[in-house]
C-alpha cells in the first residue's frame, strides 16, 4: 500500500472512502484515478491535503455522465489544466477494436468510455438540457 523510493519521495495508496482517507498533510501530488466516479464528499475531503504543501491535484478518468465534480471541475472548474485524448488518438487501440466497440456497446456508453464525452446516463431519466431549460430565476419558488 506504500511504495518509498530512494529520492525520499513516496507513494501512498489511500482508502476510497470520505470517513477513513482523512490524516494525511502536505502532499505535494494528489493522484485521483477513475476520478469521475469518486464520490463528491471523498473529493471534498482529501482537497486538504494539498493545503500546506501548495500540491497539485491530477485527476485521470473518462467521464461518468454530466455529474459530481469530476463533471462540473472539467466544465466549469479554474485553474486546471485539460488533456482530452480520444481512442482513435491511441496507437494502442486498433481500429478493427473501436469498430467492435461501437457496434456492441450502446451509443452512450461508447461516447463517454471511448470519446471521452460527457454525456447523458443510461439511467438518467430527463436529459442534463431538458432539466436545465425548465429551470428559471424569474420563478419564485412554493413556500409552504
Amino acid at each position: 500500500m506504500r511504495l518509498e523510493l530512494t529520492n525520499g519521495s513516496r507513494i501512498v495508496s489511500l482508502p476510497g472512502t470520505e470517513s477513513t482517507v482523512r490524516g494525511y498533510a502536505g502532499v505535494r501530488l494528489l493522484v485521483i484515478d477513475e476520478a469521475a466516479r469518486v464520490a463528491d464528499e471523498l473529493y471534498y475531503s482529501i482537497r486538504p491535503m494539498i493545503a500546506v504543501s501548495q500540491g497539485r491535484i491530477l485527476a485521470l478518468s473518462s467521464p461518468f455522465g454530466k455529474r459530481g465534480w469530476f463533471y462540473k471541475e472539467y466544465a466549469y472548474g479554474e485553474g486546471w489544466q485539460r488533456v482530452k485524448i480520444i481512442a482513435e488518438q491511441c496507437p494502442c487501440i486498433s481500429e478493427s477494436f473501436l469498430a467492435e466497440e461501437r457496434r456492441t456497446l450502446p451509443p452512450l456508453w461508447f461516447q463517454s468510455e471511448y470519446m471521452c464525452e460527457f454525456v447523458a446516463t443510461v439511467d438518467q431519466v430527463f436529459a442534463t438540457e431538458f432539466v436545465l431549460g425548465a429551470l428559471s430565476a424569474e420563478v419564485e419558488p412554493l413556500v409552504f
